[in-house]
């Protein structure tokens, strides 16, 4: 440990930033003190020096106080207008007006604009006078009236002086559990306020002063755009975004559905400016230095001044802000001849990343930069020692290790963010990467320079990879429909992120070396030792990072070793120690089994029933998970929206939809792998526009509906959707029982029969066209460990009361399977003509669940079906002032929660 200071120091300092973010004052006090317990220990036993226990420390204890510091000062100056809007819900809107500086890019989708504002001065309607806030931001959210407006906010610059007439609003907070937390997204870049503007005439802007940060970094996005402008000019389609983010950083006109599938495979890292384009940017300039004859101190000297420039040109993203820090903390070091190896490079690109804004800790970027890179200078050496040495095959064994090591160590953290992995991940990586990387990217970049002063000469060059993306699109597509490869994974909790890094650290240390790489390595006073066996005293040995001495050498990844004796085709010092490190290998791999094992069912063992009403705004969803572990999804939700003629251009490139944004997120967050039954209640948009989304993202063995069409894009779409990708499709009659399970079944109770069986082939059936679908719902009764759920669809009164009468003419078969109910799902969200008295008396729920949106225009729910819900006795719970609504039914007891406001 005393041999890399910096290393351990960096590992408290980044300890300590999460000790206080994560815990309260006395619990980080505790950490502090369990800190300096280890570290008095380590002390004791001589693995740590006194001098160096106490610097780590203090490192602890700095960045823990830095953290605590940044959130006690991250705090709005408007704290009587915060707490005036909490009280008014979550929907407040208060009229303000605000003066400052553009503080980012303006950016425009369709008829929506939005910038950062550094606020200097504010008033609030019914808050007394002007406030000073010092620079605060808010997030302006101007809505566009009309065409003209996109090409005046397109003039807006960072930098500039504006003046902005609005309402302030809080930034939401997540409805479902496990949901996207927008306003903790915002607050973790000081944002605490919404200012939402309709019309450029509600904005007066002026320039503002030529050499403030924000008009300097205003000229670099002015840069940016013009040369995104000129990959424009030279790329045809989609081409043209793609281009623009792999060369520039820039994703704003990338293609979603293009996205979509690149983060299927993994392999969104590659329009992410990271480490290997600033390694890329940085040999390409140094070639170029090279052919100017410029010496080795001012061609590094050169480079150092270079880094900062791509930085800001490819966005500053923290991927890329971390690769430039350590790529100008390398070139630094190799012209004082005192190159270090990777280890120190990232760790005191860390400290100091973590220093200038304790707030990246909580960015994924930032995350997943930093743990594969370290990935890579721990995992690949050894990995690269266990396998063959072929000479004339060492790019492609290099290649295969740093892709293997990059999916070990990414996978814990893309199935926490994202629950999603393709086993055809490695494999795209393996083709695409080097492709991309080493061709495709420079190609675009030589293109964009000639271009600017020949461009004809950009253009010709360009066409050499407009046929090379054109495979790349192919190819990606054609694997990402391999849905057979691709898997869903529940949010892992975070023990089992600690333990599978655990586990594969042992496997790295454990891996063996094989005769072939011993043979040709040197002995046993290398400069790098066998990190498979170990140094002598425990430390780890790594080499430079290959991004940074791929600059200075040619070649493959060379790793020398300690001459060891053969053992089973592997080189080891020994024979115990060959058994002891087979042991520890064995362990590593039985370790990460049961790990994988648990995380892709992580609800083996469970047996409770639950309901979930999710919060999805003016619509519907719910989502059951039976105690067989089955799972049902009622509805998908949807965003109803009109647009009138000649109003194509408030189209957005990627909308907000429900079912990609919300509904698919959740299931999978929630380890749903397949739907077992998709019931589509009827085909109003408001019930079915997310289910296409949905279905993309999770398999579905069957879908229930009405049984009828409708003339409308979104319903043609979901049954085309179905029968095209061979679902299942069953007519829903009153009369079926679905047994899902020992504990679950499932009874239709309406529409009524139409003498089709439940199994009836969907081009056997006679289906018939109905527009208007609301007393077409299906309705369900579903029982679930004995208790029992009516789940109502949108009928009204008219449904309401010939279900009644269907009741009373068949007794036998409903008394059989539906008596009172415990959970009733209110009708049509609540609508006046719906939930009559008389159908209150019939079923008698003890408890109510409505769904309806928070900024409804409808009136849901309406105060008539509350009055008689509330004089049926019916305890009510309302997804727009509660958020999602949980009922468990475990052993003699039914549980309800609601997001808001907890059990």
């Amino acid at each position: 440990m005393n041999r890399r200071p910096l290393l351990w120091f960096a590992v408290c300092f980044v300890a300590g930033c999460a000790s206080g973010a994560k815990l309260s004052g006395a619990g980080a006090v505790l950490a502090a003190g369990g800190v300096a317990v280890a570290a008095l220990a380590l002390v004791l036993s001589g693995r740590l020096t006194r001098k160096l226990a106490a610097v780590c420390v203090v490192g602890f204890v700095l960045a823990a106080g830095e953290r605590m510091w940044a959130d006690a000062r991250n705090v709005t100056g408007l704290l009587d207008v915060l707490r005036a809007a909490e009280a008014q819900g979550s929907d407040a809107a208060i009229a303000a007006q605000a003066s400052g500086t553009i503080a980012s890019v303006v950016e425009i989708d369709g008829d929506r604009a939005s910038f950062e504002l550094a606020v200097d001065a504010a008033s609030v309607a019914g808050f007394g006078s002007l406030r000073q806030l010092g620079g605060e931001r808010m997030l302006v959210q101007l809505r566009l009236e009309e065409q003209l407006q996109q090409e005046v906010a397109a003039a807006w610059r960072r930098g500039d002086v504006v003046g902005v007439k609005g309402q302030l609003a809080q930034p939401a907070g997540p409805a479902n559990r496990g949901g996207f937390d927008y306003r903790r997204y915002l607050s973790s870049q000081k944002i605490h306020w919404l200012l939402q503007a309709t019309g450029t005439g509600a904005i007066d802007v002026a320039p503002g002063p030529p050499w403030t940060a924000a008009a300097l970094l205003g000229r670099v996005d002015t840069v940016r755009a013009w040369l995104a402008a000129r990959l424009s000019n030279m790329y045809p389609g989609m081409q043209a975004g793609y281009m623009q983010g792999l060369v520039l950083g820039i994703t704003d006109d990338l293609d979603p559905s293009l996205m979509q599938q690149f983060a299927r495979l993994g392999l969104t890292h590659i329009l992410a400016i990271s480490g290997l384009h600033v390694a890329v940017f940085l040999y390409a300039l140094g070639l170029i230095l090279r052919l100017c004859r410029m010496t080795r101190e001012r061609l590094l000297l050169t480079l150092v001044f270079a880094v900062p420039f791509y930085v800001l040109l490819s966005g500053a993203s923290p991927s890329v802000v971390r690769a430039g820090v350590m790529g100008m903390l390398g070139l630094l070091a190799a012209r004082m001849h005192k190159l270090k190896d990777g280890l120190h490079i990232l760790a005191a690109a860390a400290v100091i990343m973590l220093a200038l804004n304790p707030f990246y800790l909580e960015n994924v970027s930032f995350q997943l930069s930093f743990i594969v890179t370290l990935g890579l200078i721990l995992g690949v050496p050894p990995v690269r020692r266990a396998m063959p040495h072929w000479k004339r095959g060492e790019t492609l064994l290099d290649l295969i290790a740093v892709s293997v090591v990059a999916q070990a160590v990414s996978f814990p953290v893309s199935i926490y963010y994202f629950n999603q992995f393709h086993l055809l991940s490695l494999p795209a990586n393996l083709l695409l990467v080097p492709f991309i990387s080493f061709i495709i990217m420079p190609l675009g970049g030589a293109a964009l320079f000639i271009h600017i002063a020949w461009p004809t000469g950009g253009k010709l060059l360009a066409w050499a990879s407009v046929y090379a993306n054109d495979w790349t699109f192919w190819l990606v597509d054609w694997l990402a429909r391999a849905d057979l490869f691709r898997t869903i994974w529940a949010t892992p909790p975070l023990w089992w992120i600690a333990a599978w890094y655990g586990a594969l650290a042992l496997l790295f240390r454990s891996l063996p070396v094989s005769e072939l790489s011993a043979a040709r390595e040197q002995g046993p006073d290398s400069e790098h030792s066998n990190l498979a066996g170990g140094h002598e005293n425990g430390e780890l040995e790594t080499q430079p990072l290959y991004e940074l001495s791929a600059i200075h050498r040619k070649g493959g990844i060379t790793v020398p070793s300690k001459s060891s004796d053969g053992f089973a085709g592997f080189s080891y010092a020994s024979a115990a120690k060959a058994l002891l490190f087979l042991r520890s290998f064995f362990s590593a791999v039985l370790i990460m089994l049961a790990l994988l094992l648990f995380a892709y069912h992580p609800d083996l063992f469970d047996r409770d029933g639950r309901v979930h009403v999710l919060d999805i705004g003016q619509g519907d969803a719910i989502y059951v998970r039976t105690p067989e572990g089955k799972h049902l999804l009622i509805d998908g939700g949807g965003t109803v929206s009109f647009r009138k003629a000649g109003e194509e251009w408030r189209a957005r490139k990627d909308p907000f939809e429900v079912g990609k944004k919300v509904i698919a997120p959740l299931l999978m967050k929630r380890g749903v792998q397949q739907i077992d039954l998709l019931v589509v209640s009827h085909l109003d948009s408001d019930h079915i526009r997310g289910l296409k989304a949905v279905m993309d993202s999770i398999p579905v063995k069957g879908l229930l509906w009405n049984g009828s069409v409708k003339h409308s894009p979104d319903a043609e779409e979901l049954l085309a959707y179905a029968v095209r990708h061979e679902i299942p499709m069953y007519r829903a009659e009153a009369g079926q029982e679905w047994e899902m399970g020992k504990n679950t079944s499932l009874n239709v109770l309406w529409p009524p029969a139409v003498n089709q069986t439940e199994g009836s082939s969907i081009s056997n059936m006679e289906i018939k066209e109905l527009e208007e679908q609301n007393e077409a719902s299906v309705v369900l009764y579903l029982t679930m460990k004995n208790y029992t759920f009516l789940l109502t669809g949108d009928i009204g009164f008219e449904t309401e009361e010939r279900l009644l009468a269907l009741m009373d003419e068949n007794p036998a078969f409903y008394a059989a399977c539906c008596a009172k109910v415990d959970v009733l799902k209110v009708a049509h969200h609540g609508s006046r003509y719906s939930t009559a008295a008389n159908w209150l008396e019939r079923w008698q729920p003890l408890s109510a669940a409505i769904s309806a949106g928070a900024t409804n225009s409808y009136g849901h729910p309406h105060g008539d079906v509350l009055g008689r819900l509330k004089a049926a006795g019916t305890e009510v719970r309302r997804t727009d002032q509660d958020g999602e609504i949980e009922y468990r039914a475990v052993s003699g007891r039914l549980q309800a929660r609601t997001m808001n406001k907890g059990n």
